[in-house]
């Protein structure tokens, strides 16, 4: 699979789901913990008013969220429809002042407008990084962006998620229940089209950004204890369950070796 193709595959993908992605984000409660999570990092590590680059925006939510809590937002997408609906949300939610919303890529974060103007964070939520062909070649250009001290928080797609291995295990598929252990890029399917992911480790992410000068801050597990978002329904039959498990792991997800699993990582690292 050529670069230009998996983009331009991932692209339409996310096209084709633009219109309904965030209220179907917003009806499962499985992705709302999981954003409300790192939204909570990003707010407990960056002061209001700070500037903020939102990697891979979707359609705003993360943005709109932000704006409304004092920041200063340019966010970027790939999808022309994601970064169509992104302007939407901005404008209904009154915050056109504090967001700009502009058509550019992670892996061309390079061409943004104000690319110079060093950001005092960055964040990715729900796995954008893991949508970039080439991390190593994109982390410089990212790095660029921001000020020396800056942050970036990454919501990241892990490679151990016990929640499918067993599930998947159960179900004697093991070649579903190992696909997160696969070298390169992986096709998932989206609504009858495809996203070219890449399962990325705590450690696989940390050599990307290191030779641009990041380091790790810290580092936590997002679905560990939880299922994973596509067991909605179980979650649905199971909400008192799912509250202690989610309680049970916001108490473990830091703990060493555990912090790198689950269906997400949210890793923090700070340019030098």
């Amino acid at each position: 699979m050529g670069v230009t193709r998996a983009l331009l595959d991932t692209r339409e993908a996310f096209d084709g789901v633009a219109a309904g992605y965030d209220r179907s984000n917003r009806d499962n409660p499985l992705l709302c913990a999981m954003r409300d999570r790192v939204q909570r990092t990003i707010t407990a590590l960056v002061p209001p008013g700070s500037r903020l680059l939102d990697l891979g925006c979707g359609p705003g939510t993360d943005a709109t969220t932000m704006a409304i809590a004092g920041y200063r937002v340019t966010a970027i997408d790939w999808s022309p429809a994601m970064v169509d609906e992104a302007r939407r949300r901005v404008v209904d939610a009154g915050v056109e002042s504090s967001v700009d919303v502009q058509h550019v890529g992670i892996h061309e974060v390079d061409r943004l407008e104000d690319a110079a103007a060093r950001f005092d964070a960055a964040y990715a939520n729900f796995g954008p990084l893991n949508c970039v062909a080439d991390l190593a070649a994109a982390a410089p250009r990212l790095a660029a962006t921001l000020r020396p001290g800056g942050l970036l928080i990454a919501s990241v797609i892990g490679r151990v998620c016990p929640w499918e291995i067993a599930l998947y295990a159960a179900r004697g598929n093991w070649s579903r229940a190992l696909i997160r252990f696969r070298r390169g890029v992986v096709p998932v399917p989206l609504d009858g089209r495809t996203v070219w992911t890449r399962y990325i480790s705590p450690g696989e992410c940390e050599r990307a950004f290191a030779p641009a000068g990041l380091r790790r801050v810290s580092l936590r597990a997002l679905g560990l204890l939880t299922p994973p978002p596509y067991l909605q329904a179980f979650a649905d039959r199971h909400p008192a369950l799912v509250d202690r498990l989610q309680r049970a792991e916001d108490r473990c997800a830091g703990w060493p070796v555990l912090r790198g699993w689950g269906d997400h990582f949210v890793i923090v690292m700070r340019k030098a």
